[in-house]
C-alpha cells in the first residue's frame, strides 16, 4: 500500500484501536494492490506438501472473518491465517477491549472471540473450494463460542465447514479471553479434542485433508509443555503454533493501559515466546513443524525464532506501529541473515541454535 506507512499510519493512530483496525480492513478490501515482487529464493520452504514463498505469515486476529485474505497476501506475506472463527456469531467482550502500549511496542486485547461465525467465513472463502484456483496459502484458526457446552463439537464444526476451503486448520485453545479455554490444553481434554477434530476433518476432506495445527499459550508449566508435546506426537497433528498472547506482565511495562486485563502481545513477548519455541522444538525432537509467533518486529526477531526451531513465523502487533512496509523489510533482513549464517536455504537454519535429541 504505497504511502500507507508514511501518511496513513500516523492518522490511524489518532483513532481508537478498533476503529483504526476496521478502517484498515476496509482499505484493504477496496484499494486494489499489485502483486508483490517475487521473493528471494532462499526464503522459500516446503511444508505439508505446500510451497511457502517466504516464512513470514500474518497471525490470526487481524482478519477475524476472512474478509481480506487475498489482499493481505498481496502485502507480501508468505501465508495468512484468518480467524479466530467461532461456530455461531458472537459479539465478544464489551468495549473498550483493545489497547495500544506504543512505548512498549505492545498491545493488550480482551476481544473474546468476536466473530461473525462459520457461515459468513465459509461464504467468503468459498472461491478457494477448488485448490487449483488458490493464489497463496490461507489457514483458518478455529475457536469455540463463549457459551459452548461441548468445545470438541464446536471445533469439529469448524473443521467440517472450513477444511475444504483452507490450506491448514489451527485449533486455538490458548486465548486468555474465553473462560475455560486454556484448560483444554490438559493431556486428556486435548487428546479427545484433537481426535474429534481429526475425525471431522477426515469426513469433510477424505482425499486431501489440510494439515492440523495446535496454537498454544506461553503461560504453561513445565508439566503442561511436556504433556502437549507428548499429545502432539501421539495424535499425529501436523504442527504447533507457539505462542498466543500472555497474561504475564513484565516488570516496568510502559503505557497508561499497562494494567488492563487481557492478553499482552508485541515486543515484551519476544523473549518468552522464543524460549518456549525452543523448548517445544526440543520436546518434540524436531519432528513437528513449528510456527513461531510473539514479538516479531524485524528480521533479526524472525531469524532468532527460526534458529530456535520455527519453520514459519507470524506477526501482527508490530504492524500496528510500523505498517505493511514491515513485511518487506523483515524478508530482506532475514535473507541477509541466512546468507551470513552460510545457509543455502531457510530449512538449513531451522533449529540451528537448539539441536534436538
Amino acid at each position: 500500500m504505497p504511502g500507507f506507512d508514511r501518511f496513513a499510519l500516523p492518522l490511524l493512530r489518532l483513532l481508537p484501536p478498533e476503529s483504526a483496525h476496521r478502517l484498515t480492513l476496509r482499505a484493504l478490501a477496496w484499494v486494489p494492490l499489485p502483486a508483490p515482487p517475487a521473493d528471494d529464493p532462499i526464503l522459500g520452504i516446503r511444508l505439508w506438501g505446500r510451497d511457502f514463498p517466504n516464512p513470514v505469515g500474518l497471525a490470526a486476529g487481524f482478519d477475524k472473518d476472512a474478509e481480506v485474505a487475498d489482499a493481505a497476501l498481496r502485502l507480501g506475506f508468505g501465508f495468512v491465517e484468518v480467524g479466530t472463527i467461532t461456530p455461531r456469531p458472537q459479539p465478544g467482550n464489551p468495549r473498550p477491549r483493545l489497547f495500544r502500549l506504543p512505548a512498549a511496542g505492545a498491545a493488550i486485547n480482551r476481544l473474546g472471540f468476536n466473530s461473525r461465525g462459520l457461515a459468513a467465513a465459509a461464504a467468503r472463502l468459498q472461491p478457494r473450494a477448488d485448490p487449483s484456483a488458490r493464489r497463496g496459502i490461507v489457514g483458518a484458526n478455529l475457536g469455540i463460542n463463549r457459551d459452548s457446552a461441548d468445545p470438541a463439537a464446536d471445533y469439529a464444526a469448524g473443521a467440517t465447514a472450513l477444511a475444504p476451503l483452507a490450506d491448514y486448520l489451527a485449533i486455538n485453545v490458548s486465548s486468555p479471553n474465553t473462560p475455560g479455554l486454556r484448560a483444554l490444553q490438559g493431556r486428556d481434554p486435548l487428546t479427545r479434542l484433537i481426535g474429534a477434530v481429526q475425525a471431522a476433518r477426515a469426513a469433510a476432506t477424505p482425499l486431501n485433508p489440510p494439515p492440523l495445527l495446535l496454537k498454544i499459550a506461553p503461560d504453561l508449566s513445565e508439566a503442561d509443555r511436556r504433556a502437549i508435546a507428548e499429545v502432539a506426537l501421539a495424535t499425529g497433528i501436523d504442527g504447533l503454533i507457539v505462542a498466543n498472547t500472555t497474561l504475564a506482565r513484565p516488570p516496568g511495562l510502559a503505557g497508561r493501559h499497562a494494567g488492563e486485563a487481557g492478553g499482552l502481545s508485541g515486543r515484551p513477548l519476544l523473549r518468552p515466546s522464543t524460549e518456549l519455541l525452543a523448548e517445544m522444538y526440543r520436546l518434540t525432537g524436531g519432528r513437528l513443524p513449528l510456527v513461531g509467533v510473539g514479538g516479531i518486529a524485524g528480521g533479526a526477531d524472525a531469524h532468532a525464532k527460526i534458529r530456535a526451531g520455527a519453520s514459519l513465523v507470524q506477526l501482527y502487533t508490530a504492524l500496528i506501529y510500523q505498517g505493511p512496509g514491515l513485511v518487506g523489510r523483515i524478508k530482506r533482513e532475514l535473507a541477509a541473515a541466512l546468507r551470513a549464517d552460510g545457509c543455502a536455504s531457510l530449512a538449513e537454519a531451522v533449529g540451528a541454535d537448539r539441536p534436538h535429541g
